[in-house]
């Protein structure tokens, strides 16, 4: 199982976001260069977090982006989610009933892992990182 580069941006970028203070505004270009990412091709990722309702973007000369007022603690999944899109991980190729054991599964697999993301806190990770005890973003 492997996440896109793109949602991998997203949840550094939204990790650096949850960690400034939440007037400040944050550049796509610095973002862009705290990742070492075309500001581009970063700002598609960020226009996904700000249709998801999860990030603010404000124009102009001293513009640039923040955490939304309404979603000050996203979790990991609705972050993926934002970025991926929802639809399921596994997806079973034979044309079994509703009962494929296989299938059964899988889907709970994913289930265990999306409750464990939705639990998980970028502010849980920003609060580590100022403690000290994360080594870096």
């Amino acid at each position: 199982m492997k996440y896109s580069k793109a949602t991998n941006y997203a949840l550094h970028t939204m990790l650096h976001l949850v960690s400034t203070a939440p007037e400040q505004l944050v550049s796509v270009h610095q973002l862009a260069e705290l990742q070492k990412v075309s500001p581009t091709y970063l700002s598609k990722i960020l226009t996904k977090l700000v249709k998801a309702g999860m990030i603010e973007s404000t124009s102009g000369a001293n513009g640039g982006y923040r955490l939304s007022r309404k979603n000050p603690d996203p979790s990991f999944l609705e972050i993926i989610h934002a970025i991926e899109g929802q639809a399921s991980l596994f997806e079973c190729s034979q044309n079994h009933n509703e009962g494929c054991l296989i299938q059964q599964v899988m889907v709970q697999a994913e289930e265990e892992m999306e409750s464990f993301l939705n639990n998980k806190k970028m502010s849980e990770l920003a609060s580590e990182m100022k403690s000290g005890s994360a080594h870096s973003q």
